[in-house]
């Protein structure tokens, strides 16, 4: 039994990434995980920008919705930036 669970361990998913670009860039621009939440069309939780902040791993989906929602933010700001997924992210 020991020996199954220690297997288990092995295959687990990664789900702690560490603190990723994304907080960097929001720290520079000031804004934090509300103004994200607010200006984003779709769906979007306090709990999941703190969790892309963070590190903890979010689906493709919401990687995707919390660029565009940046990249969105910066255009209104007049700011001549523009952020890819894998700037943002670093799994």
């Amino acid at each position: 039994m020991q020996e199954d669970e220690e297997l288990g361990k092995e295959n687990a998913i990664e789900r702690n990434m560490g603190t990723q670009p994304l907080d960097a860039v929001l720290t520079e621009l000031e804004l934090n995980n509300h103004d994200i939440v607010a200006a984003c069309s779709e769906p979007m939780t306090h709990k999941a920008m703190a969790r892309a902040r963070k590190g903890r791993r979010l689906t493709p989906k919401m990687k995707v919705r919390v660029t565009e929602t940046l990249n969105g933010i910066m255009r209104t700001r007049g700011v001549d930036r523009k952020f890819g997924v894998k700037q943002l992210f670093n799994y």
